[in-house]
């Protein structure tokens, strides 16, 4: 009897271990068919986001016939091509103080620079950063730049004797204003809307030059606006202070643009009396580039159909600071809702949109140690996930590499088309011809990745005969300092 009982005692035991073993291959084999289905996710998205030399060229192709398109007419083109009236950029001949004004966003800076001219140089240069009251955003436009003339009212009183103006000299300023506005003159443009959290009705239609101006004169300010610039436009001038070859200017941080120096001949909407240099500084505003070679994921077209300007801004969507983050947010949350990334649970924090940035991305795409620390801290920190494997992160980093690639080899495609337009991406003449593009913005500052990525595909688009002639060149805080030169280079005194 004592013999049977063992027996039976042997045999459940033989089951439950089987049962337990099967359990556990069971359990195995569904890891292994989720991990299999989150890396085909990847494969597709790294196909997907494809740019082939090939591609790229046919994206700069394209972007060649919009720009024709754009300077033909008004509306011809996705690429607004606006017309800067910018017709002289600085020569580093500049002598003199001058004054900038830097509107972009909540903040300002004014600036004042002393120039000493051909072998002087930047001699000097102060500036204060100042916020705007949120009431103020939204008040009346006579009321804002009352405030903003008061500051620089203020700045002026503090004027030291280092900074000297001549008797009788009426004191010039450089006005950068990073909202949409149709430019009429150098010193003249009506505000087509506000962006950024800005909302006073009264002033858009009107001349911001005039309001500002108007606004000094209620101050008792002596001081005139010699040059009204966009962010880009003043990046292209400081580059060219700094670099005499320079032809193009690219901003890429949360969003981007391009500006660059064109053949006046070649505007065929221009219709004024052709400047004295027969060059005219071109605002592309390129982020609105698109193009069907354009490599477009259904990330992208859902990221694009949520946005605040569905159908607007594709080219910048896919190469820009504020974008890069959440692309890689919507493929993670799609990997954890069909294949179980971050195990059962999908995450509640991957579903908040743009929660990951770009800094973040960055962060994580740079991380170097062997267990991917970084990357560990980010997901517990921003996303909550606590347990994500080693072979998780990598898959997370690759991610990162994948959508920063895409955006930085499109953006050399950009500046491939700006080289195509002006002639400059084939050697005339090896000993002469020195091409020099001004960058700036954080993306491009502080994403090592990308921009060292950008540089070796423009490379590799040129060839190296070309690439010998270009050079790309950091242009730090253009949009002040630009402002300020470009008063200086329309200046009445000249």
């Amino acid at each position: 009897m004592e013999k049977k009982v063992v027996v039976a005692v042997v045999c459940v035991a033989a089951v439950t271990g089987a049962v337990a073993a099967a359990s556990v291959v069971k359990r195995k084999m569904k890891r292994d068919r989720r991990w299999a289905k989150a890396m085909e996710m990847v494969k597709e998205m790294q196909e997907k986001c494809g740019t082939p030399i090939g591609k790229l060229k046919q994206v700069a192709d394209a972007m060649v016939v919009e720009m024709h398109a754009g300077l033909a007419s008004e509306g011809g083109s996705k690429l607004k091509m606006l017309i800067s009236y910018v017709d002289n950029l600085p020569s580093g001949d500049e002598k003199g103080l001058f004054y900038a004004l830097d509107l972009g966003g909540t903040n300002f800076r004014v600036l004042r620079v002393q120039l000493g001219g051909k072998d002087g140089g930047l001699v000097n240069q102060e500036f204060t950063e100042v916020s705007i009251p949120p009431n103020l955003m939204i008040g009346t436009s006579d009321a804002l730049f009352d405030y903003i003339a008061a500051e620089l009212a203020k700045f002026i009183a503090q004027e030291g004797q280092e900074f000297e103006l001549p008797p009788g000299k009426q004191r010039e300023l450089g006005f950068t204003f990073s909202f949409p506005v149709m430019q009429t003159s150098i010193a003249s443009g009506t505000l087509v809307r506000w962006t950024k959290g800005f909302s006073i009705d009264d002033a858009v239609g009107q001349d911001v030059v005039a309001e500002l101006t108007r606004a000094m004169k209620r101050q008792g300010l002596d001081m005139r606006v010699s040059a009204l610039v966009n962010d880009t436009v003043g990046t292209l001038a400081g580059g060219k202070y700094s670099y005499k070859d320079v032809v193009a200017a690219v901003i890429l941080g949360t969003g981007s643009n391009a500006a660059y120096v064109e053949h006046a001949q070649a505007i065929p909407k221009w219709h004024g009396d052709l400047p004295k240099s027969g060059e005219m500084v071109i605002n592309m505003e390129w982020g609105n580039f698109r193009s069907s070679h354009l490599p477009l994921t259904e990330y992208d077209h859902a990221m694009d159909n949520e946005s605040l300007n569905p159908g607007e801004q594709i080219f910048e969507k896919l190469i820009s600071g504020m974008y890069l983050g959440e692309i890689v947010r919507r493929v993670l949350l799609k990997m954890a809702e069909e294949a179980a990334f971050f195990g059962d649970i999908v995450p509640p924090k991957l579903k908040i949109p743009f929660i990951l940035r770009t800094p973040d991305l960055s962060a994580m795409h740079h991380d170097t140690s062997s267990d991917l620390i970084v990357v560990d801290k980010k997901l517990k920190d921003i996303l909550e996930v606590s347990n994500a494997s080693l072979q998780t992160r990598k898959v997370v980093v690759e991610l990162c590499n994948i959508v920063a690639t895409r955006g930085s080899r499109l953006a050399a495609a950009g500046i491939l088309g700006i080289l195509k337009k002006i002639g400059r991406d084939t050697v005339k003449d090896m000993d002469e011809q020195k091409t020099v593009i001004a960058m700036d913005g954080g993306l491009f500052e502080h994403y090592s990745e990308y921009s060292k990525c950008l540089e070796n595909t423009l490379n590799e688009l040129l060839g190296e005969e070309v690439s010998k002639t270009i050079s790309i060149e950091h242009a730090n805080d253009g949009s002040g300092l630009g402002a300020a030169l470009l008063a200086a280079s329309h200046s009445l005194y000249l």
